[in-house]
């Protein structure tokens, strides 16, 4: 029981922390878009489902037909780049860039040539956190919302179709994973990335398996509507959003637990589900 529980902690732990961190820099985001007098601009729905399934079908087509030999060290730069620039979001609007700035390169390059579980996901932490408060300020709320809704009916589809956990597989072998790595020992936190696989994970039964994987989108998608919200509905909206949200990804771990028997879950249809709620609350409360 202590096992099953364990990843049910470490997300609800995570989904905290990367909450209060993008509120915290969509805050300093605030004060200098005001004091700039930057406006949002309300990105249409149509330009972000086009660029997100767009993006989807495009890693299919290279996972499928590029030998991933070739792919490793450009998926590995691109992590290094995305945790780098989510270290400099962060710090940047706080610190000096002087400062930020050789920090996220610091970051970027440790990831690549020393990257360990808690390290990942620490930066993947920060990344989502970073990279949510610039996206959701460049959307409505309204307009996330049906997007948040699009993509969990996606997921559900590419879940079931094994779509989903074919890519994730693909990815780990690349030694690069966009999701949280939670170890059931606490000594396996200083473990290599490299050492997960995805593919090893679904051979083996639930009480064998070494590790649980949340997917970044089960995080970074709520994170980037309650930074859409906070932009109009202040700060109490935003966590109203968030609280439903978290709601919604404990529900996704009792699915799992109670029905499907821990056989992959399609995490962000109860989280959208109760962020829904959660974004109707704030429609009428703010």
């Amino acid at each position: 029981m202590k096992s099953k529980l364990s990843p049910f902690l470490w997300s609800g732990l995570v989904m905290v922390m990367a909450l209060a961190l993008t509120l915290y820099v969509a805050g300093r985001e605030r004060i200098f878009f005001e004091e700039n007098q930057f406006a949002s601009p309300d990105v249409s729905l149509g330009p972000i489902v086009a660029y997100f399934f767009g993006v989807v079908v495009v890693l299919g087509l290279v996972l499928f037909f590029i030998p991933l030999r070739w792919l490793r060290l450009v998926f590995r730069a691109l992590f290094a780049l995305m945790f780098g620039y989510g270290v400099f979001i962060v710090t940047g609007l706080t610190w000096p860039v002087m400062a930020a700035a050789p920090l996220a390169v610091i970051a970027a390059i440790v990831w690549l040539f020393w990257a360990r579980i808690w390290l990942h996901d620490l930066l993947l932490l920060v990344a989502l956190s970073g990279l949510g408060s610039v996206i959701g300020f460049l959307f409505s709320p309204l307009t996330f919302m049906i997007f948040m809704l699009i993509i969990a009916v996606y997921d559900v589809v590419a879940v079931r179709f094994g779509f989903m956990v074919w890519m994730a597989d693909k990815m780990s072998e690349s030694d690069t994973l966009p999701a949280f790595i939670f170890p059931k020992q606490m000594g396996d936190w200083k473990l290599k990335l490299g050492s997960v696989r995805f593919g090893d994970l679904r051979a083996k039964e639930s009480a064998e398996r070494e590790y649980s994987i949340l997917g970044g989108g089960d995080i970074g998608f709520p994170l980037m509507l309650a930074v859409s919200v906070f932009f109009k509905a202040g700060l109490g909206g935003a966590v109203i959003v968030g609280a439903f949200a978290l709601v919604g990804l404990m529900g996704a771990f009792l699915i799992q637990l109670l029905w499907l028997k821990d056989k992959p879950v399609p995490a962000l249809p109860p989280i959208a589900i109760a962020s829904l709620i959660g974004f109707i609350i704030t429609e009428f409360a703010f």
